[in-house]
């Protein structure tokens, strides 16, 4: 069976994360449903990563297979015409053949995340579902510094959710930048993989740094706390974008 690898852009908003659910609308399960639609074919769209409700899309990857030979541009055509008939806030940016044993989840090799924060007084109407508005200025430098101490590879049970199902809280963190373009800051962070919340609940501990109620040597203590409750507030999901993966 010929393989197919997606670039997918979504606004997580209507969504109750990437994974089905047997009980709200999903990104794997609106994708499905135009692939159903257009090929007559109940084939499993397999992300490279699950993304919670309410988190965005700028380049997510998944694979699936068809039962027969497709141009690509026509996967890619057919998927955005049912996916805009089910009114689903999704698209295919691409549709690639690829080799059988390309897998989205465990061929990648990094992936990469954006938080973005409204850092001004006023809110912003048309951004309120796009970012966090923190309406006190933020000390980026303080920021940057204090993401130092979680580059590398630790064990970052304090960053995790409570319900998280990976085997091992370590990870190895290997960029976590924290910049501002005119009101906005954005905290950019990679890894091979991250653990459920870790990056939510990293930009949520770093605010604390960029409004001085944490210095650096408080995330220092949080981190090797290695417990939920040495965690900083867990930033709201509508500001977090999955923004590409490496292969």
């Amino acid at each position: 069976m010929p393989r197919y690898r997606l670039t997918i852009e979504y606004d997580g908003g209507p969504y109750r994360g990437w994974q089905l659910q047997a009980d709200g609308r999903t990104v794997q399960g609106d994708l499905e449903e135009a692939v159903l639609q257009f090929s007559g074919e109940r084939a499993r769209v397999n992300g490279c990563g699950r993304t919670d409700a309410g988190v965005h899309a700028l380049a997510q990857v998944a694979h699936l297979d068809l039962g027969r030979e497709w141009r690509t541009d026509t996967v890619r055509d057919a998927m955005n015409a049912k996916l805009k008939l089910i009114d689903a806030q999704v698209s295919v940016l691409e549709a690639a053949r690829v080799e059988d044993d390309f897998d989205a989840r465990f061929s990648a090799r990094r992936r990469h995340y954006l938080y973005r924060i409204l850092n001004r007084r006023p809110p912003a109407p048309l951004e309120r579902h796009r970012t966090w508005h923190v309406p006190r200025r933020l000390d980026i430098a303080a920021m940057n510094d204090a993401a130092g101490a979680l580059i590398g590879h630790h064990d970052f049970t304090t960053f995790r959710a409570a319900d998280c199902q990976a085997k091992s809280p370590f990870k190895t963190l290997e960029t976590l930048a924290v910049s501002r373009f005119g009101d906005e800051v954005q905290v950019m962070t990679s890894a091979r993989s991250f653990l459920h919340n870790q990056v939510r609940s990293m930009a949520g501990s770093l605010v604390e740094v960029g409004l001085g109620r944490w210095h650096r040597a408080d995330l220092e203590r949080a981190r090797d706390a290695r417990r939920r409750d040495a965690c900083g507030p867990t930033a709201p999901a509508h500001g977090l974008y999955f923004v590409k993966v490496d292969y």
